[in-house]
């Protein structure tokens, strides 16, 4: 990679971080590309030469977190099936968990009914997207005859629910409340053994592979 790539990329996520930061605290409505270029210390012309507007710049917050969940499961599909979910659930942790995003969706939801199109911008561009996704990989492994389900949306819902709806709702209600890293492996380590139970093709397997995963980590 270039330089020039080099510097283009490190600039489109300062843009990238500031936007989020200005939406997080003003919410879509009140936030302006003046505000997002001083936040990110650049110029509005240098702003718009990377993004059109402000709609632009939403949507690529939300493609961004989408794609480095989906990253989790771009392998070899002789990969095992539980260190696959594993990854896509701590994926997930870190990106809906963070403070900013969490604060961002806070206010999505408060706007929601004024600005219709801002919850269906979001809806589309980061959370329908990482569902259809995870659909996709679970009907691999379904003809793969590792997981067993009748309805895919329905395993990715159990699934995403599972691991993290819990302590998300919470954070969502409580903002000052900050959740550490070990209890929040406890949500997603528990909800995956249940989606194991009820999922798998053969749980016992899967659960002893999931139990030797968590014990090197503890090493």
């Amino acid at each position: 990679m270039s330089r020039r790539v080099q510097n283009r990329l490190e600039k489109q996520n300062r843009i990238l971080s500031a936007a989020l930061k200005v939406f997080s605290k003003t919410g879509y409505a009140n936030a302006s590309m003046d505000d997002i270029a001083a936040e990110a210390g650049l110029s509005k012309p240098t702003l718009y030469s990377y993004f059109q507007g402000k709609e632009a710049l939403f949507q690529a917050i939300m493609t961004a977190p989408r794609d480095v969940m989906m990253m989790a499961f771009e392998t070899d599909e002789k990969q095992e099936l539980v260190p696959q979910l594993l990854n896509f659930a701590w994926a997930y942790g870190d990106t809906v968990m963070h403070p900013d995003f969490l604060a961002l969706a806070r206010l999505i939801i408060g706007e929601a009914h004024r600005f219709p199109d801002i919850g269906k911008t979001y809806q589309q561009s980061g959370p329908d997207q990482v569902l259809r996704g995870l659909m996709f990989f679970m009907e691999k492994q379904r003809a793969m005859g590792r997981l067993i389900f009748e309805d895919p949306e329905l395993a990715a819902e159990d699934f995403w629910g599972l691991i993290l709806s819990a302590p998300r709702n919470r954070a969502l209600h409580i903002p000052d409340e900050r959740l550490e890293r070990a209890d929040l492996a406890r949500y997603v380590h528990n909800g995956l053994r249940v989606f194991l139970r009820a999922y798998s093709a053969n749980p016992e397997h899967d659960l002893a592979a999931l139990q030797r995963i968590l014990s090197a980590e503890k090493l």
